[in-house]
């Protein structure tokens, strides 16, 4: 019986797991844009959001023991090769996402962020020579569809579903959206790259890459804009109480990706993004009174047809195969 309930205990951790990381991939646009003013700096959410990722990750390092060992085996050298350019990446991606969370409505946003898989297949084969299937590849091609369908359509609709003006939706949310995707799968290979070539833990390159990355913006805003705002109106201008709850929903959903794929791999990752992309739709209806744009309609059955292909039919190397 111990036997079994063994058996049990990790698919009971795995969905649940799931189902919260797709709630939080599913609420994420909505919470961000009803909880954070347009007034909010965007470098203070960006900045406070690293703060919660580093707090996190040092209690589940303590929790699991490897925090004890962190002083004899790391290294100020080791930490910025391997996660110095990663940080940097995505500390300027999540601020042009906190930029396109406002201009998009937030399936628009999801479909759209989806992208950064095109991007992460692309620059794995540049940097780790990672190959992709041909249903991959034809995934690939879809997901790409749906993007330029989406973008060419809701950047040129006047009656656009976010209520904003097009030129707003293309410069202020769909070319934000995009760059950050570009970014994300070159720190997402740059990751996978320090993960099997430099041997670092998914938590300890987290803490890494969160104070590197929040050395850079505060660096950053000694000429910047959000600088200049900093300075006149404070840290925590616009801030309320609600103002953390996207901050910190999103620090914990980089930390359930984590979980998710080291418990049960890509596959349930890409389910909780086809479910989260459903969930995404519903609250939109639900919160906003907003149904999909004819756009998405089209591009959210595209893009679940190429998660779900891209997830089944991995790259199999025919040589390890036959060994």
């Amino acid at each position: 019986m111990a036997a079994s309930n063994g058996a049990k205990s990790p698919s009971k951790k795995v969905l649940f797991y799931s189902l919260l990381l797709t709630l939080q991939y599913g609420a994420q646009p909505l919470i961000s844009k009803r909880c954070i003013g347009k007034e909010v700096i965007v470098t203070s959410s960006v900045l406070t959001c690293e703060i919660v990722k580093v707090v996190c990750a040092l209690i589940l390092m303590a929790r699991d023991g490897s925090l004890k060992g962190l002083a004899k085996e790391w290294t100020l050298m080791g930490s910025l090769t391997a996660s110095g350019l990663p940080a940097a990446i995505y500390a300027l991606q999540n601020s042009l996402l906190q930029i396109s969370y406002r201009s998009l409505d937030s399936l628009t946003f999801s479909i759209l962020n989806q992208t950064k898989i095109f991007f992460t297949a692309f620059f794995t084969f540049i940097i780790l020579r990672q190959k992709q299937s041909v249903q991959q590849i034809g995934a690939l091609c879809l997901l790409i569809m749906a993007a330029v369908l989406l973008s060419v359509g809701e950047g040129s609709n006047k009656t656009s579903s976010s209520g904003i003006n097009p030129e707003q939706v293309l410069f202020s949310g769909i070319i934000p959206v995009l760059v950050a995707s570009v970014l994300s799968g070159l720190a997402s290979s740059l990751c996978q790259w320090a993960s099997q070539v430099k041997k670092h833990s998914s938590y300890l390159m987290t803490v890494e890459m969160s104070i590197v990355g929040s050395l850079c913006m505060l660096a950053s805003t000694l000429k910047s804009p959000d600088g200049e705002a900093i300075k006149r109106h404070g840290f925590f201008h616009g801030w309320t109480a609600l103002t953390m709850v996207p901050v910190i929903s999103n620090a914990l959903g980089g930390i359930l990706v984590g979980l998710v794929t080291s418990h049960a791999g890509g596959v349930r990752k890409g389910f909780v993004i086809v479910s989260a992309l459903l969930v995404t739709a519903l609250l939109q209806f639900a919160f906003e009174g907003k149904p999909p744009s004819s756009y998405c309609l089209v591009a959210l059955p595209l893009v679940i047809s190429s998660i779900s292909l891209y997830q089944k039919y991995p790259y199999l190397d025919k040589k390890k195969k036959k060994v």
